[in-house]
């Protein structure tokens, strides 16, 4: 976290599910590592991120993507698999750390932990960090509870970076 992020980092979410719940904003690198490394730790396995874009030289100073997660509850075995967009700021020097983020969080699906299997097969076969949505669809299981997530990664576009 220290390699990524800026001592002062800015960290915005915008959670649009009743599934998930965290924290609308924190300031400092002991508090996201406190949010995103340890909390999220305490609760969740199996975590696999991947942004649904590459960065170009254009996004040096802003990457915007969207992203897919899948995890597993470790408290009783549920899994999550959500869908929503990145915003990384990064600072100007040749260090280019992460001075804000922004985390949007679309769609959180919660599945029984009987999908395990299937899903942790299907999530742990896509290429990591970065996956095409088209990929990400490609031999998605055919599980009901995944349907707002497939129509999600269908829909997404690339969005370009703010000058």
């Amino acid at each position: 976290m220290r390699r990524v992020f800026a001592d002062d980092v800015q960290l915005e979410m915008v959670v649009k599910t009743e599934s998930i719940s965290f924290p609308s904003s924190a300031n400092g690198l002991a508090a996201i590592e406190e949010i995103l490394s340890r909390r999220f730790a305490n609760d969740f396995e199996n975590v696999y991120s991947f942004c649904l874009a590459r960065p170009t030289e254009a996004n040096r100073l802003h990457f915007p993507c969207h992203w897919l997660v899948g995890m597993s509850a470790k408290n009783n075995g549920a899994i999550r698999v959500g869908s929503g967009r990145y915003d990384w700021y990064f600072s100007s020097d040749a260090r280019c750390l992460v001075e804000k983020l922004i985390i949007t969080i679309d769609e959180m699906e919660i599945l029984p932990a009987k999908e395990l299997d299937r899903i942790m097969s299907w999530i742990t076969s896509l290429p990591y960090p970065f996956c095409g949505p088209d990929e990400a669809v490609r031999n998605m299981p055919g599980i009901e509870g995944l349907a707002p997530i497939e129509r999600y990664l269908r829909e997404v576009r690339s969005v370009p970076p703010e000058c």
